[in-house]
């Protein structure tokens, strides 16, 4: 057994509202790894739809990793959304052309970077994730969660702004997990240790491999 297939859209039968992402998203600058799923409540196209403020002339990216879980109406903004804050008006007199388009000669507008967001990252059910954000491996944002500043591996976060609310596990344990990298293994090495993979006495799973 190799585990379902990473190349289907939809992995599970007679099921269209929970998709392998990478085989949906059309966009070049987003960016995702084998088995991350999204659920969505009415229809996973809506996935790019919550990908705001994504103009193709910023070319920032949406990078995410491997085995990753997106609830519904979880919502990336990207740096097209950023105004000037340290100017007289933060209004964006140049996008409007006509003369105005002067406004921003020898200036740019605020650009954070790319959102990424590591492997096994489960973001719940309407949060949010801001332009510029890095969240580790392994960590977990809660539901209605808004994401400011990046959230080590394996941290659990929540509310807006959102901040640690604990750690998973303690700092030695996730310093062995970030070593494993278990979601690099060849698949059937993954399917062989489901098991140990879903183990919740740590010290076991770090032994047996």
């Amino acid at each position: 057994m190799t585990g379902p297939n990473k190349n289907l859209q939809f992995p599970i039968n007679n099921y269209n509202r929970l998709c392998f992402l990478k085989n949906i998203v059309k966009n070049p600058n987003i960016i995702i790894g084998d088995y991350t799923y999204y659920d969505d409540f009415e229809n996973v196209e809506n996935f790019e739809k919550n990908v705001k403020y994504h103009f193709d002339f910023i070319g920032d990216k949406l990078i995410i990793g491997k085995f990753c879980m997106i609830a519904s109406g979880v919502t990336f903004i990207m740096n097209g959304a950023n105004h000037m804050t340290d100017a007289l008006t933060s209004y964006p007199f140049a996008i409007f052309g006509n003369g105005w388009e002067k406004a921003m000669d020898n200036k740019s507008y605020p650009i954070k970077g790319d959102i990424n967001i590591g492997n096994d990252v489960w973001i719940g059910y309407n949060a949010t994730i801001m332009s510029g954000v890095t969240i580790g491996d392994g960590a977990i944002i809660a539901t209605n969660s808004t994401v400011t500043k990046d959230v080590e591996p394996y941290a659990i976060v929540g509310g807006n702004p959102a901040h640690e609310i604990r750690k998973r596990f303690p700092d030695e344990t996730i310093a062995k997990l970030l070593e494993t990298k278990w979601w690099d293994w060849e698949i059937e090495k993954i399917t062989e240790n489901v098991q140990n993979l879903t183990d919740s006495h740590i010290d076991n799973y770090l032994n047996k491999i």
